[in-house]
């Protein structure tokens, strides 16, 4: 599995950053009515928790791209990264490229295979991860394996690069991706989902958003390759309820 990563995303070896911080669960308020009709929405509410995702990190949910970055995107990857620090360097095949990592860190996470992260994932941030997928029901963990041919729209949220005083240098890549679960499936069947499916309240509960953080060192003399130092998932639908 990690050579078809590194064969997908040039020398790839990712790893999550390390010193991540979670926001503690936050308790629910007691119902203590009598009243026959309470105690039913209760056990409602407790259904629709077991269909919600919480977020992995702590971190702000992107959902949607912005017309200044997208320009400062373009001219980042022309005139700085390609010319100075990657000649290959295309973003369109690094937003494909990182559709395959998506598919094999999700789909180790699902499955609790925080072994087969050895070497893709800081440790620091597997033991962080393990803390985060035992917080959730089985059926919660069945949400996080992603399939890359279920992912609709994919873009580049930010690019970034970044110096320091000792003239080390990075490139850091926020990537932002619309998941439809059972998208494969429809498109095989034929039976494609409508424009409006994001209003249509029997695709919501299938419907994910996931924020992905790559970054890696182009330092001269450095050999390195792309980390991922963010993974967010989530699902709008919920996010827009709490707004």
């Amino acid at each position: 599995m990690n050579l078809v990563l590194r064969h997908v995303l040039t020398r790839q070896s990712l790893r999550l950053c390390d010193k991540i911080a979670y926001n503690n669960v936050p308790k629910q308020i007691a119902i203590t009515s009598k009243c026959p009709i309470i105690q039913y929405r209760k056990y409602s509410e407790q259904g629709t928790e077991t269909r919600k995702l919480p977020q992995l990190m702590e971190f702000p949910p992107i959902m949607w791209p912005s017309f200044i970055k997208y320009v400062k995107n373009w001219m980042f990857s022309n005139f700085i990264i390609r010319p100075y620090f990657d000649q290959e360097f295309s973003l369109n095949e690094f937003i494909e490229a990182s559709k395959h990592a998506v598919q094999i860190v999700s789909g180790a996470l699902q499955n609790s295979d925080f072994k087969t992260l050895e070497g893709l994932v800081d440790k620091d941030a597997i033991n962080a991860l393990k803390t985060a997928v035992s917080q959730l029901s089985v059926s919660q963990r069945q949400w996080l394996a992603i399939e890359k041919e279920d992912i609709f729209y994919a873009f580049p949220y930010q690019v970034g690069v970044i110096f320091d005083d000792s003239d080390k240098r990075w490139v850091e890549i926020t990537m932002c991706y619309h998941v439809l679960r059972g998208l494969k499936n429809m498109k095989e069947s034929g039976d494609m989902p409508p424009i409006t499916l994001g209003a249509q309240p029997q695709y919501q509960d299938n419907i994910f958003i996931l924020n992905y953080r790559f970054i890696r060192e182009f330092t001269k003399g450095v050999e390195d390759s792309w980390w991922v130092n963010i993974v967010n998932h989530f699902q709008p639908h919920m996010l827009i309820k709490k707004m």
